[in-house]
C-alpha cells in the first residue's frame, strides 16, 4: 500500500492569539519569526511515536514524518509489540514487521526481527528492542518525505508501538511534522500519538495538533471516521487540552498557521508547550469508529 505523508507548510511567519488555560502558557503574539525566536528559544521534536491496534490491508499503522533543514538526520525507527505486555498492554502485536518508505512510496529499509540486520549498531544506540521478534531500523535520511508502516508477520493483528528516534541533535535538520494514520476502534484500541519535545535552553515548542476522518474519504480512505475528537496530554497524563470542532477551538491561531483542516467536524488544538512529552488521543465521537489521521506540527 502507499501511503501519502503529510505535505509539510513552510510558513513565512508564526502568528499567535491565544489564553492561558488549564496551565497551558498560550501567549498573544503576532510578530516575524526572527523576533519570536528571540523572545525564547524554540524546541525540536526528539521522539515520535503511535500506538494502535494494527489490522490488516488499510488497518494497518502507518506513521509519516518530515526532516527538514540542510543535512541529513540519522534516526533509528522501531516497532514494539511482545514488549508491550509488561506495561500492562493486552492483545499486544506479537510478532511486528517494519517496513520505511520514501517519498516516491519505495521501500528504502524493511525488518522483522531486529538482530536480523544492523544489531551492533542498534545496540550502540542503547535503543534495542526487549524482545527479538520486534523490528528495527536505523537509517540516515536526507530531508524530505517519509512514511513508516507497521504490521504483523503473516497477517497477524494486535497492538503496535512505532516510534521514531532522533540521534542527532545537533544537525542542521529537525523532524518538522509526524502523521499516525488507522483504524480507531473502541477501548483501549484509540489512535495515540506521542511526542518528546525537547528545548534547549529551556526553550519551547509551537505545535498544532489536528485529528482528520470526513476529509480523508476525498482521498479514497474507506470508513473513514466522520467526527473525530482529539485530547492533548503531558507527560504525567493531565489532560492539556481537548477538542471536537476546530472552530471552537482556537479558531484564528489555526487560520494564521495555514493550518486549517477543511472540515469543521475536524478537530485542532493549539499549544505552545514546555520540554516534556506528550499524547495526543483520538477517538470517535459518541463511540463511533473508523479510519482517521493524527498530524502533530511542530512549528518555528
Amino acid at each position: 500500500m502507499r501511503y501519502a505523508p503529510v505535505v509539510v507548510r513552510r510558513l513565512p511567519s508564526l502568528k499567535i492569539k491565544a489564553a492561558i488555560t488549564r496551565g497551558l502558557l498560550v501567549i498573544a503574539l503576532s510578530v516575524h519569526l526572527a523576533k519570536a525566536q528571540d523572545i525564547k528559544p524554540f524546541g525540536q521534536l526528539l521522539n515520535i511515536s503511535s500506538r494502535l491496534y494494527t489490522g490488516t490491508g488499510a488497518n494497518n499503522l502507518i506513521v509519516g514524518f518530515i526532516v527538514t533543514g540542510t543535512d541529513s538526520k540519522n534516526l533509528i525507527i522501531r516497532a514494539l509489540g511482545p514488549s508491550l505486555t509488561s506495561y500492562g498492554v493486552s492483545d499486544a502485536l506479537s510478532d511486528p514487521t517494519l517496513e520505511l518508505h520514501d517519498q516516491t512510496g519505495a521501500i528504502i529499509a524493511a525488518n522483522d526481527n531486529w538482530k536480523d540486520t544492523q544489531q551492533a549498531q542498534i545496540v550502540a544506540t542503547n535503543l534495542a528492542p526487549a524482545d527479538d521478534r520486534e523490528s528495527a531500523i536505523m537509517a540516515t535520511l536526507a530531508p524530505g518525505d517519509y512514511t513508516a508502516i507497521a504490521r504483523g508477520a503473516g497477517g497477524s493483528v494486535g497492538i503496535v508501538l512505532l516510534e521514531v528516534y532522533d540521534l542527532d541533535l545537533n544537525a542542521n535538520a529537525r523532524l518538522a511534522n509526524v502523521s499516525a494514520r488507522g483504524f480507531v476502534d473502541l477501548g483501549d484500541n484509540l489512535l495515540i500519538g506521542g511526542a518528546i519535545l525537547g528545548g534547549g535552553n529551556g526553550g519551547v515548542s509551537v505545535v498544532i495538533a489536528r485529528a482528520l476522518g470526513p476529509s480523508l474519504g476525498a482521498f479514497g480512505i474507506q470508513n473513514a471516521m466522520q467526527d473525530p475528537v482529539l485530547e492533548l496530554h503531558n507527560q504525567d497524563g493531565t489532560l492539556v487540552d481537548s477538542n471536537d470542532d476546530w472552530k471552537q477551538g482556537n479558531q484564528q491561531a489555526i487560520l494564521d498557521n495555514g493550518l486549517a483542516p477543511s472540515d469543521d467536524r475536524e478537530p485542532a488544538i493549539f499549544a505552545i508547550l514546555p520540554p516534556g512529552a506528550y499524547t495526543a488521543i483520538v477517538r470517535g465521537k459518541n463511540n463511533t469508529t473508523g479510519i482517521a489521521l493524527v498530524e502533530f506540527y511542530n512549528l518555528r
